[in-house]
This record gives structure tokens, sequence and C-alpha cells, in this order.
């Protein structure tokens, strides 16, 4: 058998780029006369902006820090051992960087089995050990916390999870194991797998204590001198660490059931780690740690070698990457600066993006519209917004009060936007109308202020064809909800200039958005792709295959929601404007449903009704429905479907609509939901052998969303 030494060397020579956490030890004496200690501190050297990971040398030295204390701790030189981290950062995990190079399942295996031989040690000490979790802390970086006797949590960290499922892995260093033994198997499944598959959501310092993963928690300024003062506390038997007794009985087993529940309805079986992870957790039930951790160096190294992790990890890259630096954006020096927005309309898409120029920038926003109510309706939807934030605490009273004075309504356009540096539309989606729009807006804003649009699918470059400067108009598309979806699709008309482009790009750093480059070519990315996959599983229903079928069929997807629920949530009205606008630019290829026609005539919002709760087709709408005797299978539908995605996708990178596949893969992560462990949608297309059929080749090189060769 190799030694974790070994085992540790040999990954990191698999590993040759990975930034090295230090472990410094150092010693003192406790408050209170409690005794000599040793705190042991996570380090990789560099400021909060790149957090602490953890590589295989990395967890060498951390090995060897414990090699040292194990010896203070068996001669009686300390009563104790503490880990904590360097400012702002605890400690994020694996560094999977490392995990995209591996290709033997051997290999993966040495990195579950390293990293669970170190962190064991902690808990074997022959002194009680500490965690203090001063920052934010994810996957390992809570692990190793876990094989500690005792946790301590500041409470202004920002961040902590188990975010392994997400991207497709499981928390493999002791996480499925030890967390339910500690806090129990119901809140253990929220952790790693409901938090998880919930867009990776995050814990705050307060909500780790009242979970139970932490004993203490003390605020972030003296974190931890007050961690200290309670360790040498509970080592001199002044504070005794109650912790609940955990049912190990049905409520163990009802737990694992609600997690299968979560995944079923999230991935519906089509990525494996949130299983993998509910068999592990139903297998601690019994307290075995040993065999638990066995479990999750298995499962590690399985997901390691599957397709599904690799493609997290592409999507994780595309969304922190790619996503913070766009290709193709002009240099960024050229952007002018934004000092005043204008919005024209005032309606609920027009106030969304009013809120949020309004709390990003902190500038001066006005609305115009055609009329004072609709203007008044406009200001006061971003009036009560911002006293919502107010209320839940987000902001204090001046700055609620600094937002909305900063906020305004006019009739007359000459008057709000005079010195407007940026103006948007969000008009009704109708050329001729934002074509009028646009030219009282030239005529009355300054020389330098970008238009932008928000249209979803009609030509910027015919928007700006009948103005005096069309060089300075730019597309702007955001996604419903605003406040939500992270993606703005800019779009470059035939004149736009790179300075009119530089500045859309830097107002879209500002909004914190992530903004992709986009040619103007009908409906852009998200909305071209969706509406062509919409398309076809209308298709499929009008020529006979059940409403029910037709939906089931792309459950392996594991997509946010079915495509008939999203049509709902569109607006059918909107989903028949953009394949009509579809259809006119690709005749072959997109079609205008006459049964969705026929919805929106009889002023339908969708094909379902709740009355019980769930989805069921609305008996008016089954009544209005003309089909076809062509009923197909759910493969078959399936295969339709992404066949007709995969060709889209590939005419579109033939036409340059993007520049690359990893393009149209981070536009349907951040604007569509797309799921991180299909990494979008273009790997599961080269995975499944869709992309090879239909195009005749892969869209991304393997190795790339894939296992190397």
């Amino acid at each position: 058998m190799s030694t974790t030494a070994e085992l540790l060397k040999g990954a990191a020579e698999l590993f040759p780029g990975e930034v090295v956490t230090s472990a410094h030890v150092r010693h003192f004496d406790l408050p209170l006369g409690a005794g000599r200690f040793a705190l042991i501190t996570l380090d990789n050297g560099h400021d909060h902006t790149k957090p602490t990971t953890l590589g295989p040398q990395s967890l060498a030295n951390i090995d060897a820090a414990i090699d040292q204390v194990e010896k203070e701790a068996a001669d009686g030189d300390i009563v104790g051992v503490g880990v904590t981290g360097k400012p702002f950062i605890f400690a994020v995990g694996a560094d999977l960087k490392g995990v995209e190079l591996l290709k033997r399942h051997e290999d993966a295996l040495a990195i579950g089995k390293g990293g669970h031989d170190v962190f064991k040690r902690l808990s074997r000490l022959a002194v009680p050990t500490f965690a203090y979790y001063n920052g934010a802390a994810m996957g390992g970086g809570v692990e190793i916390g876990l094989h500690c006797t005792y946790r301590t949590v500041s409470a202004a960290l920002p961040a902590f999870s188990l975010p392994e499922v997400f991207l497709g892995l499981v928390p493999g260093w002791g996480g499925c194991t030890l967390l339910p033994n500690l806090i129990g198997a119901d809140k253990a499944v929220s952790v790693i797998i409901e938090n998880s598959l919930n867009q990776n959501k995050q814990l705050k310092g307060k909500q780790v204590h009242e979970l139970g993963i932490a004993d203490a928690i003390f605020e972030g300024a003296d974190f931890l001198e007050q961690s200290l003062i309670w360790t040498a506390s509970v080592l001199k038997g002044e504070i005794a660490v109650e912790r609940p007794v955990i049912d190990r009985g049905e409520a163990w087993d009802q737990a694992v059931e609600r997690g299968r529940f979560i995944a079923d309805s999230k991935v519906h079986g089509a990525a494996p780690a949130a299983y993998r992870a509910l068999d592990i957790i139903a297998a601690a039930k019994n307290g075995d740690l040993q065999q638990g951790y066995e479990a999750e160096d298995r499962a590690l190294a399985d997901l390691i070698m599957g397709g599904e992790l690799r493609a997290g990890i592409y999507a994780f890259n595309l969304v922190q990457k790619r996503g913070k630096r766009p290709a193709g954006a002009p240099d960024k020096n050229l952007a002018r600066p934004v000092t005043k927005v204008g919005v024209v309309g005032a309606g609920l898409m027009a106030s969304q993006l009013a809120l949020l120029f309004l709390r990003r920038l902190e500038v001066p926003v006005v609305l115009t519209d055609i009329d004072q109510e609709r203007v008044d309706k406009g200001v006061g939807y971003v009036h009560a917004e911002i006293d919502k934030l107010l209320g839940k605490g987000r902001i204090n009273q001046d700055k609620a009060n600094r937002l909305k004075a900063l906020v305004t309504g006019v009739l007359d356009k000459a008057e709000g936007f005079a010195d407007a540096d940026f103006v948007i539309e969000a008009v009704f989606e109708e050329m001729g109308v934002k074509q009028q729009v646009f030219a009282e807006v030239e005529a009355v804003a300054p020389a330098h202020a970008i238009l932008a649009t928000n249209t979803s699918s009609l030509s910027v470059s015919e928007m700006a064809s009948k103005l005096r400067h069309p060089e300075r108009v730019v597309g702007f598309h955001f996604f419903n909800p605003v406040a939500i979806l992270p993606l703005l699709e800019i779009v470059r008309g035939e004149k736009t200039d790179d300075a009119s482009l530089a500045t859309a790009f830097a107002v879209a750093k500002k909004l914190k958005k992530t903004a992709v480059l986009v040619k103007d070519a009908p409906a852009f990315v998200v909305n071209r792709i969706l509406t062509r996959f919409m398309g076809e599983i209308q298709n499929v229903i009008d020529e006979g295959t059940p409403v029910d079928v037709a939906e089931k069929a792309v459950e392996p997807l594991g997509l946010p929601m079915s495509p008939l629920v999203l049509l709902e949530l569109v607006g059918p009205a909107i989903g028949l404007h953009v394949s009509e606008t579809l259809h006119k630019a690709f005749p072959d290829r997109f079609t205008v449903s006459p049964n969705l026609k026929a919805v929106v005539e009889a002023g339908k919002r969708g094909f379902y009704v709740y009355d019980s709760g769930k989805p069921e087709l609305d008996p008016e709408v089954a009544a209005l429905l003309k089909q076809g005797d062509t009923v197909l299978t759910e493969e078959q539908v399936r295969a339709r479907v992404l066949d007709a995605v995969a060709q889209e996708i590939g005419l579109m990178l033939d036409e340059g609509v993007v520049a690359e596949a990893q393009d149209i893969d981070l536009c349907l992560i951040t604007g569509a939901g797309w799921p991180f462990h299909l990494g979008g949608i273009t790997p599961y297309l080269d995975r499944e052998g869709v992309a090879e059929r239909v195009n005749g080749k892969r869209f991304l090189e393997p190795g790339v969303a894939s296992v190397p060769a």
C-alpha cells in the first residue's frame, strides 16, 4: 500500500500548476491560563481575491503540519490544535484545475484517499481540535473542519457550502459521512443536495451556527480572539458543548427520500452525483465512518472520470472566467463615462431595468412613457422595490432616500434625456415603434449618448438604419427576471462603433451582468436556440404526439423547467411573436404552430392549470388543439429535438453569431438556467454523439468538457 505522502507526491507531479497552500504552525499560550496551543493557518500567499484551495501539494503541507502537532500533542507539549484561514478566506475546497488533468481512475482515487488520510488525522490527535471558520469555506474547506472536535464560525462569513453536487461530484473528503452524523440526515440533505441543486446556494455564518455545524458564533471584528477565549473555556471544562442526539430511525430514511425527490425534480436522473451522495448519506446511518470514507473515495473517482463532472467544471470556468472577460469586446479604455441613464417605457421590463441601473450605477435614472399614469406607475414600482430592500435590511434609510431621489419620471423626452449618456428602450417589440422611439431620442439626447435596445429578436441594424448616427446604437438584451438571470446579450449592429460597444460592455460590468458579444442575427443566441427547441416540441404535438409525452421526452436534460412551463413564463404571445420573426428569417427550419396561435388568440396564459397543485393540461386548451395522427415515443421526440438544436447551433457558429461554442454554452447557462452538469448544451451533444450525427463533427475538442484521451 502507498503511504499518504507517496500518494500526494504522485498526485502533485500530475498537477504542476497548483497554487500551493501553506499550513503555518504557530504556538502561544491560551487565555485564562488554559495552556499552550498550536494554530495551523491555511494560506496560499495571495490576498482574498485568490481564495485558498487544496491541491495535492497543499494537502501534503497540511499533512506535514499535522506530523508536527501530533508529536507535540503526544509529548504533552500542547493542550489543543486549531485550524483557521487567511483574512476573509478559510479554504474553498479542492483545486479543480488539477481534477481536469486526471486521465486514470487510480489517480482520481488517490485524490479522494489523500484528502481523507490527511483530514482523518485531526480527529485522532491526543488533544481536542478546533476549526475556526473565519471566512469563505466550501467543499474540502468545510470538510477539514468537520474532522475537528469543535467548530466556531464568524458572523461575517459570507459563503459556506458543500457545492460538489452542483458541479457533478460528491463531498468526498468526509462531507457525506460526517455531516449527517453531526447535524442529522435531514439538515445534511439540505446542505449537500438541496442547496447545491438550487444554483449552489450559500449559507451565511448565522445559518452555519443555527444548523449546528458550528458550536459557537462570534463577530467578525475580533473573531479569532473570541474563538480562542471560548476554546480556553471548553478546554478548562467551563463550557460544555451539547449537541442534539441524532435520529437514526425512520427520520434518516425519510430525509434520504426527500433528497431523492429533490434530485428527481431538478435533474430527473440525468446526472449521477446527487444520487451517489444520497447513497453515501443513506449508508452513514450506522455511524461507520471508515465505511463512509471508502464509499466517498469510490464515488469521487467514478465521477471524476465521468463526463458530467468535466462538463460541470467547464461550465464553472465559463461563468467564472470567460464570463468576466468577454470574447471580442473592444478595448475598455474606449468606454465613455455614464453619469445619467434614460429609460424609454415605464412598463414592468422598463421598471426592472430602471431599478437595476439605479442600484448598480447609483446615477440619476429618468423614465418616460406616453402618459403620466404610466410614468408614475414605473417610478412607483422602483420606489416600492427600494422599500423592500430597506425592509429586509439590505440597505439603510439614508441609502434608500438617496436612491429614491435619483429616480424620476417625465413625459417630455427632451427634458428627460438632454443630458443622458445612456438611453435604453424597452417598448413594444415592433420595428416601426422602436425606430420612431430612437428617432425621437436621437433628436434630444447629446451626440455622445449610447442608444440601447432591449429587443429580444429584432434587427439592431434595421432599428438604427434611419438615424443620423447609427454607430451609437447597440443591442442590450436582458433576460427576465432581470434581477436573477445574469446574461446580457450585447449586440453589435452593422454600424455600431467601438466606443459605443466598449461603453456597453463597461456598463454591463457595473451592472454585474455576464456580457456576451453577439452578431446582429435574428433572435441572437438564447431565444433562437430556445425557439428552435420549443418549435420542435410544438411540431411533434401538432403532428399528434400527446403533450405529456413531448414534455417528458426532454426530462433527461435536467432543464430548470419543462418546455410548456417555460412558455407560460415567457408568455405564449411573446413565444409566438419570436417564432414568427424567426420563421420570416429561416422559413425552412422555424415553424409557426397553428395550435400556439389558437392558444394566444383564445387569450390563454399557458397550456396548464394548477388546480391540484401540479400542472395538468387545461381542458379549454385541450379542446383548442388540432393534432395529426403521428405519435412518437419519448426517445423519438428527444432525438428530433436534440438534432434540431445541434443543427441550429452548428449554423449559428458557421454564421459567426458568437465567437465560439463556449459562448453558446455561457449564454444558455446564464440566460436560460441550463444545467452545469450538461456544460450548457454543446458538451452534452458531443457526449451523446448528436453533434457528429448531425454536423459531422464535435463542437468542442476532445478533452474540453470531457475526460482527456
